[in-house]
């Protein structure tokens, strides 16, 4: 789906689907107008190649109206775990647990990590809201297998997780990551791979998405930086549900998904307050099965196209901004 502009309402059923969820969404109050005028007034401003905005802080939309601006954000960390909406939003993360200060980048042993390490931090079983001492570039060099009730916090630290591995969510629940940069993600080679503190496997070589999450529940991927992964930038898959994919920043992602979405009748994702940028071909998202919301959404410079369903999921496509590309054939919307 690629039009040049997009107001109101539009629901998506694709086949004969019956799907009827009463599960809440984005509240109807919180769904930006994308009209003309000033009346977009809660959209993010996006750079579009213009110098970078330094005035003072803004909260752009409902999420961010929850934590962004206050001045005792640092010494509140966990408020954020209160400011989830859509299908995600009972996800706390890691918000029952104490502060893990990241110090070390190195990522050498995956079945008995170094305290201290990003892998170290996820596999712990108790619940834990995890923070980094300073900014840290971390190569992955087997996937990043997160154990439940864990919160990945990149606030005030420019935190990188590239040139590796990417992270894997695997029948786990209640997970949140905000706030850093995965990129340039490839495959790894398998190996035995500890996922817990009682429990290591034996994995095969990983696909190269940059996050993975498979068969899990009330999971919140928000602020994060995503581009140039081999295979997916998110995989949400083996029914996964109660997820929200919000604020993030897709860009740079050729020839296989950037959102790819796989699950049955029951997932529920919400995928909001996104921008899908430069680089882009397809899948933004790519829906099979479920019921998605995709809402207030800001859509530039897709190759083939912008949404897609199949294997009757509801789409429910509201108060996006598509900025179509200039050649007449991306302007088309299909199959509604």
């Amino acid at each position: 789906m690629g039009p040049s502009s997009s107001t109101g309402v539009l629901v998506i059923k694709g086949g004969d689907n019956n799907n009827s969820s009463t599960e809440q969404t984005v509240p109807e109050s919180e769904v930006e107008n994308s009209g003309g005028g000033n009346s977009n007034t809660t959209r993010r401003g996006l750079r579009q190649g213009k110098t970078r905005y330094r005035g003072p802080c803004e909260k752009t939309n409902p999420i961010d109206k929850c934590w962004r601006c206050r001045k005792d954000w640092s010494n509140d960390r966990r408020r954020l775990a209160q400011c989830a909406l859509g299908f995600g939003r009972k996800t706390t993360g890691g918000a029952d647990g104490r502060l893990y200060v990241v110090t070390d980048n190195s990522d050498d042993d995956f079945l008995n990590p170094r305290p201290g390490t990003l892998r170290y931090a996820v596999i712990q079983r108790e619940p834990l809201w995890i923070i980094f001492a300073h900014d840290m570039n971390i190569k992955l060099n087997k996937e990043l297998i997160m154990a439940g009730n864990k919160t990945i916090d990149g606030r005030g630290a420019n935190i990188h997780i590239a040139y590796g591995a990417g992270i894997t969510i695997q029948f786990v629940s209640n997970v949140i990551i905000h706030g850093i940069h995965v990129h340039h993600v490839v495959p790894t080679s398998g190996g035995l791979i500890r996922d817990s503190v009682d429990h290591f496997g034996f994995r095969t070589q990983s696909d190269g998405d940059g996050i993975s999450i498979f068969g899990s529940t009330n999971v919140w991927i928000d602020h994060v930086s995503m581009s140039n992964c081999t295979d997916g930038l998110i995989d949400a898959i083996q029914g996964s549900t109660a997820v929200t994919l919000s604020n993030c920043h897709f860009t740079h992602h050729n020839d296989v998904s950037a959102i790819f979405i796989v699950g049955d009748q029951f997932m529920q994702i919400t995928v909001a307050y996104n921008h899908f940028g430069q680089g882009l071909v397809q899948r933004m998202p790519r829906c099979r099965w479920g019921f998605f919301h995709v809402v207030n959404n800001d859509y530039t410079h897709w190759r083939l196209y912008a949404i897609g369903g199949s294997k009757h999921p509801t789409i429910i496509s509201q108060g996006n901004r598509f900025i179509a590309p200039p050649e007449k054939e991306l302007k088309q919307v299909t199959n509604i």
